[in-house]
């Protein structure tokens, strides 16, 4: 596989399924490498077999694509002509074929995210409007929204484009957070009037998550609607969202707030008997990697629970069953993500395909889910999991049981896929070989690795390696598929690919995921190394001698702390990455994130001694005067999560020392790489520097 290849591969994005389980939509996006493109396409096909069909009443572009419950119509998001709106168009059941689209929405500020309701005869969608303009109503929508555009026109026609901040999260990720935020709009379908759920509220309706979407559902009647919002005055510095219910039958009602959880509570979901709202919860405040639980709340009686206080895994997403007595939901463990079935008695099963599960929609059958799959050799394809029930301990496919814990392990009795987007082009790519590890680290904490063989493979011959350091550092590595960090690509160019999973790593239990909490250079650092010494003592055909480290993100901190604790390495990459922990406090966004990480902030340690100090005790800058080995550092101007200037002081220090370096500057990328052409020089850049420090597969044996 080559760069060339993996844009040329057709990338499954959100999906939708029609109310009888008959159908499914979807959005396919298409790289144009040379027009430095990325082009998405909405397309519809029969989930019991068939061609795929575009949806030809929509435009390249659109997205969003919803079936109404009635199934004779759907909803998309189009700016096809002018900003992004709400529209309509009639689907025909019985042929997958659609017609008359139709504008819903017109609001100056443009639709996002938008929700049908049950009943079919509303919808709702956020839109970012300016707090202190009058609120959009349904008797008067007209004032509000001129006021909005207004404002708008005024900013973009003004020669002058500063800012004046008064409150922090001034910017966020990849961009200036401005003035507005982004409220809850209720829409009827029949009439076309709107509303502001969340009027003159100045937090946003729902809080910005990486994952998109609106946070927010529908109760089966359509009377009532769940969302998240994090009502803390300074959202900088709080991951405590709550779960609100709004009575849609009265415009005067205000939410109410029925989580409890101080931590982040998110994804409501009623189920379809309206009996239950489920979500999921964190229970530490200004944790944003706390265990991501299962909540059930009786709508009834009032009291929530934690589901599955049993699970020693996050809950990554869910989805409730038709008959509203199961929901499914996925998990990850140990390098997968998995997917996992529950009553409501907490009682769970998992199901056993191998490669990453999610995006799930269980079909009305009650026995089939249907779901994205992706592993480290493919990207995501729409798969259908089929089951039957109930098992016994007995039956042949059920393979662990643990009565202690209420857990069983199953084998689905099918997997059928749905998608073929990049079939032909797979078959004729030869994929290295994808294995897992398990060693032990210092303390005894088991822990896992995984190492990619290059295509072609010789046992008898020795390789360089590429060692893979991933971010969060609450993340992991596994049988996933990726377009930025891709393991398989690395290992094309022939190296061998190794990547720990080390402490702060998810799916192997809470305490490893807290592992890293304050000790960011300490023991995962040193299980880094072990796992790596592992590696090399048990796989002959990895040269030890011609090792690269590489990392983004809180692996590009890794790869910073690395250049100053150990020489092993004949390169380093380092992407993103955190150089000074006090500087980086002061020029980031989400500062609840260093606060946890780093327990405090830097002036509650001043006057006390470095190593009492964590933002000086685990800062790469502390170690520059050990810093030898060559680096290549990458960083994009528009990264606020880590500011461009830690990759600066970084660049800068190895300059001074005379260490052999060089920088990948992106004036026009955040803290990923998108950007097609941007991307292939990425690539082409970090695998030269690789190469040319260690030396290419084969050259030297």
């Amino acid at each position: 596989m080559t760069f060339e290849d993996m844009m040329k591969m057709k990338r499954l994005g959100e999906t939708a399924v029609s109310p009888d389980g008959k159908w499914l939509a979807y959005s396919v996006t298409t790289v144009n490498l040379g027009q430095n493109t990325k082009t998405a396409k909405l397309f519809v096909q029969p989930i019991a077999g068939g061609e795929a069909m575009p949806l030809t009443a929509t435009q390249p572009g659109d997205s969003g694509v919803q079936f109404a419950p009635d199934g004779k119509r759907f909803l998309f998001l189009s700016g096809s002509k002018g900003g992004q709106q709400v529209w309509l168009a009639n689907f025909d059941p019985a042929t997958g074929a659609t017609s008359s689209p139709r504008k819903l929405t017109a609001i100056s500020t443009e639709a996002d995210n938008a929700l049908w309701s049950p009943d079919g005869k509303s919808v709702v969608f956020t839109s970012s409007v300016y707090p202190d303009c009058p609120a959009i109503t349904a008797a008067d929508a007209a004032t509000g929204d001129k006021c909005n555009a207004d404002r708008d026109a005024a900013q973009a026609a003004s020669k002058v484009k500063a800012q004046i901040f008064t409150h922090l999260l001034y910017r966020h990720w990849n961009h200036f957070t401005g003035a507005k935020r982004s409220h809850l709009f209720y829409l009827s379908v029949e009439n076309g009037g709107i509303r502001d759920l969340t009027p003159n509220d100045p937090h946003d309706v729902p809080p910005f998550s990486l994952e998109g979407g609106g946070g927010f559902a529908f109760a089966p009647d359509s009377k009532e609607l769940a969302f998240t919002e994090n009502l803390d005055a300074e959202p900088a510095i709080s991951t405590s969202a709550s779960i609100f219910t709004l009575d849609l039958t009265n415009p005067a009602a205000k939410p109410v707030k029925v989580s409890t959880s101080k931590g982040g509570n998110f994804n409501p979901a009623y189920s379809p008997d309206g009996k239950w709202l489920a979500w999921r919860s964190e229970e530490r405040a200004g944790y944003e990697a706390d265990k991501f639980r299962l909540f059930l709340y009786d709508r009834a009686a009032k009291t929530t629970k934690d589901l599955l206080p049993l699970l020693k895994e996050w809950v990554e997403e869910f989805a409730w069953s038709p008959d509203s007595e199961r929901i499914f939901f996925t998990s990850g463990t140990a390098g997968e993500v998995l997917l996992y079935r529950t009553d409501l008695s907490g009682i769970f099963s998992q199901f056993a395909y191998p490669g990453t599960i999610s995006d799930l929609h269980p079909l009305p059958d009650g026995r089939t889910v249907l779901a994205n799959r992706a592993t480290i050799l493919s990207p995501g394809e729409m798969v259908a999991i089929g089951f039957t029930e109930p098992l016994s301990q007995t039956d042949p496919r059920m393979y662990v049981f643990n009565a202690q814990d209420r857990y069983t392990r199953i084998k689905p009795i099918s997997l059928r896929v749905e998608t073929t987007l990049n079939g032909k082009l797979l078959s004729q790519l030869e994929a290295g070989d994808f294995d897992s590890f398990w060693f032990t680290a210092a303390d005894k904490t088991k822990l896992q690795g995984f190492i990619v063989k290059p295509p072609v493979f010789d046992p008898a011959k020795k390789y360089p390696v590429k060692f893979l350091i991933h971010g969060g550092p609450q993340g992991a590595w596994g049988d996933a598929w990726s377009y930025r960090w891709n393991p398989e690509l690395f290992a094309a160019t022939g190296y061998v690919v190794v990547m720990i999973n080390p402490r702060g790593s998810t799916g192997y239990g809470q305490a490893v995921v807290d592992g890293v909490n304050g000790d960011w250079g300490g023991k995962p650092f040193t299980d880094l190394m072990q796992g790596l010494d592992y590696a090399e003592q048990h796989y002959s055909f990895i040269d030890k001698n011609r090792e690269c480290a590489l990392g983004a993100s809180y692996g590009g901190y890794m790869a910073n702390w690395v250049l100053g604790h150990t020489n092993r390495f004949k390169c380093i990459v380092s992407h993103d990455g955190m150089y000074n922990p006090e500087s980086a406090y002061g020029s980031t966004e989400e500062m609840w994130f260093n606060e946890w990480e780093f327990a405090g902030k830097p002036w509650d340690y001043y006057g006390k001694k470095d190593s009492e100090n964590p933002f000086r005790k685990w800062s790469p800058m502390m170690s520059a005067k050990n810093f030898k080995t060559p680096t290549l550092v990458v960083h994009g101007q528009l990264d606020y999560r880590l500011d461009v200037s830690e990759g600066f002081q970084l660049f800068d220090t190895l300059q001074r020392l005379k260490v052999p370096s060089k920088m990948l500057y992106f004036p026009d990328e955040g803290h990923w790489v998108l950007k097609p052409q941007n991307a292939q020089l990425w690539y082409k850049t970090v695998n030269d520097w690789v190469d040319e420090w260690t030396g290419k597969a084969g050259t030297r044996d």
